[in-house]
């Protein structure tokens, strides 16, 4: 029996990613797509690559209505928005699964903080799972709402989550350097995201106030179950897709790079969507794929220890785990409709 699946806010980069994994599902079936901004318009007119899949089917203005009944709806909504869509549509649909980073942090009190607001449905907040599977698979398993972390969030979680929870690393004084491809800052024109303005730069941005620094620390704490304390700065690299974070950290003791790469192998020996290099991972290694490359140092000189990871900020980062997400939920094969396979060149 089909699975039926619907995308609210799928007029975006996220959302044409989970139309176009979707579109390869072997049990969910996209009945229902939404887009606020192109309401009317033909999917294969703002998105002609998938045109074979979708045909003239158009994006259809959002309401509540639509969804009723449906097995799982997808929100890949601007942030704010999932804070009114979610209260109008529990208990029409199965499962939600939201992209954005409304639902993912546990104390209401950060999003002021964070976010510059205050959140407007806080007493959903216990009711949402942290959807990164790899850390928390037992709580999105058959879980109605669930929370699916971004890009620069998975990265640098599943990179340093299994040091800290180890003991190898020290859970505060840690530093995170990301940098992500422009996708990353969605399918509106921006100023700061145009070709002239990206094109041969290299600029980091957020500095010290980045708004996925709280998520970062409550992932790798709530997985290792110790406070973490960390320090976050990402960069906007000219390229379309893509997530390299390089994450450092002061061992609790002597340790070496055998001893830092067995802890990431035997977190994830068993996990299809991480792997864990010898080598430097690179962004173009992962891009459409579901995998995150992984790997680790220990620098004998100055006393680091170094995570690199790596991953497609659309899929892994986004759209694609979304999907391993709802596939937990239901019941289903959690690698069903996502390659671990990078495209190349």
């Amino acid at each position: 029996m089909t699975t039926r699946v619907g995308i609210i806010g799928a007029s975006g980069f996220t959302g044409a990613e989970l139309l176009r994994l979707l579109a390869g599902h072997p049990d969910l079936a996209v009945t229902v797509a939404t887009g606020a901004s192109q309401a009317g318009t033909a999917i294969a007119d703002l998105y002609p690559s998938l045109a074979p899949a979708y045909g003239d089917n158009v994006f259809a203005a959002y309401d509540p209505e639509l969804v009723e009944g449906l097995d799982v709806v997808f929100l890949g909504l601007p942030h704010g928005a999932s804070q009114q869509v979610v209260p109008e549509i529990r208990g029409r649909v199965g499962h939600i699964v939201d992209l954005a980073a409304d639902f993912r942090l546990r104390d209401p009190d950060l999003y002021p903080q964070w976010y510059g607001e205050t959140h407007a449905a806080p007493e959903l907040l216990d009711d949402f799972v942290f959807g990164l599977p790899e850390l928390f698979r037992s709580e999105v398993v058959g879980a109605e709402l669930i929370a699916a972390p971004g890009c620069y969030v998975t990265t640098a979680a599943l990179a340093l989550a299994p040091l800290v929870a180890a003991g190898i690393i020290e859970p505060t004084g840690i530093v995170v350097d990301a940098a992500s491809g422009v996708s990353g800052a969605g399918r509106p024109p921006k100023e700061n995201t145009t070709f002239c303005t990206v094109d041969e730069d290299f600029t980091a941005y957020g500095l010290l106030t980045h708004r996925h620094t709280p998520e970062m620390e409550m992932a790798v704490s709530q997985h290792a179950g110790v406070p973490v304390e960390l320090l976050f700065t990402p960069h906007l690299a000219p390229m379309n897709r893509g997530i390299l974070a390089t994450c450092y950290g002061r061992p609790t003791a002597a340790s070496s790079t055998d001893d830092v790469l067995a802890c990431l192998r035997g977190a994830y020996e068993h996990e299809p969507f991480v792997h864990v290099t010898d080598g430097s991972p690179s962004t173009k290694a992962t891009l459409g794929s579901n995998a995150a490359h992984l790997t680790a140092r220990v620098d004998e000189r100055t006393g680091w220890v170094v995570a690199i990871g790596a991953l497609d900020n659309l899929v892994k980062g986004a759209s694609g785990q979304a999907i391993q997400c709802a596939n937990l939920a239901l019941g289903l094969d959690e690698s069903a409709g996502l390659s671990t396979l990078g495209v190349y060149p």
